[in-house]
Parts: C-alpha cells; sequence; structure tokens
C-alpha cells in the first residue's frame, strides 16, 4: 500500500513541477543555483529531472538561455520568455480553479 501511495505522490507532484519552475525563474537562475533555490523552499526535484525539464522548456520557448563565461566554469542561466510569462500566468489560473474544485470536492461540498 505504501509503494502505491508514493507512486501516485510522485505523479501528483510532477504535475506541479513546471509551475514551480516557471515561477522560480522570473529571475535568471543556472541549474545549481535553482536546485538550491527549491531545497531553500523545501521543494524536492532531483537534478537528474530538473535538467532535462529546464531543456525541455527552453525548447518549447518558454525559457530563454545564455551563457555567462565570465567565470572558471561557464554556466548556462534560464530566464522565463515573454511566452513563459504567459504560460505562466495560465497554468496558475488552472492551478486556481483545479485547487477550488479539490478543496470542494474533499470538504463535500460538491453534490454526489
Amino acid at each position: 500500500m505504501e509503494q502505491i501511495i508514493e507512486n501516485l505522490s510522485v505523479e501528483l507532484k510532477r504535475g506541479v513541477q513546471i509551475i514551480i519552475v516557471l515561477s522560480f525563474l522570473k529571475e535568471p537562475q543556472y541549474g545549481y543555483s535553482l536546485l538550491s533555490i527549491l531545497e531553500e523552499n523545501n521543494i524536492v526535484i532531483e537534478a537528474g529531472t530538473l535538467y532535462p525539464l529546464l531543456r525541455r522548456l527552453e525548447s518549447q520557448g518558454l525559457l530563454e538561455a545564455t551563457w555567462d563565461t565570465t567565470e572558471s566554469r561557464p554556466r548556462k542561466f534560464y530566464n522565463l520568455s515573454k511566452n513563459g510569462y504567459i504560460v505562466l500566468e495560465r497554468l496558475i489560473e488552472v492551478w486556481q480553479d483545479m485547487n477550488k474544485n479539490m478543496d470542494n470536492i474533499i470538504g463535500g461540498k460538491i453534490n454526489e
């Protein structure tokens, strides 16, 4: 039973990771700095999940990426694109609607 709950919990979390990542990329961040910010906010997204997600969001035009080569180690910084802001706003609206509906369902306010 615990494994089923764990698997379903992972699926639920996966569904909101995009909103979380886009929300934290209103300011430019590179992968490791984003991982640190997420960790500081008690949000667990593994590096093996985050980096492919960043690349996918960039390829979808939701993020802009620039390389900083001024340090000894080049870093790729990600920032929301114009389309990224639009998509984030819409996803937040969808999330808020879903959250309201779930509160009603869980709270028993929906007619059965």
